[in-house]
């Protein structure tokens, strides 16, 4: 009995340990960064007046161009990962939905830029901009 006792606690330590350094080995690694991503690019046809940008969070920069459409770039890096990723960009209505995330254990990064014509209205998350061209 005793012998059994002490093969179950070796198994848990053991267990415990692999646990700890791949959580280490994730933590050191990890380190997302957006810069270190190659550049993905969408363009959006677009005719309305106003556009609401939904940012979910993510960093966005919104620029004013002479353009006729509606252009997103996204940077997105992930870390070591033990998780997924999801990531959505698109135009429905008036609304430009923006999300990239990681799910598990993941460590990502994420920018976005988005480039509108110059006399587009445009809204952060259903609020006024200062976005002028």
């Amino acid at each position: 009995m005793f012998t059994r006792a002490r093969k179950n606690t070796r198994g848990r330590t053991a267990a415990a340990l692999i646990a700890l350094t791949a959580g280490l080995l994730l933590t050191t690694t990890a380190c997302a960064d957006a810069k270190k991503a190659d550049p993905q690019e969408k363009a959006f046809p677009f005719s309305g007046k106003k556009l609401n940008v939904r940012t979910n969070d993510n960093p966005t920069d919104l620029v004013p161009a002479d353009i006729e459409d509606v252009r997103v770039t996204l940077w997105f890096h992930e870390g070591a990962s033990l998780g997924g990723s999801d990531i959505t960009w698109e135009l429905k209505g008036d609304t430009l939905d923006l999300d990239a995330s990681c799910s598990g254990l993941a460590d990502c990064d994420t920018k976005f830029r988005v480039e509108v014509p110059r006399d587009l209205t445009v809204l952060r998350n259903g609020k006024a901009t200062d976005l002028k061209g």
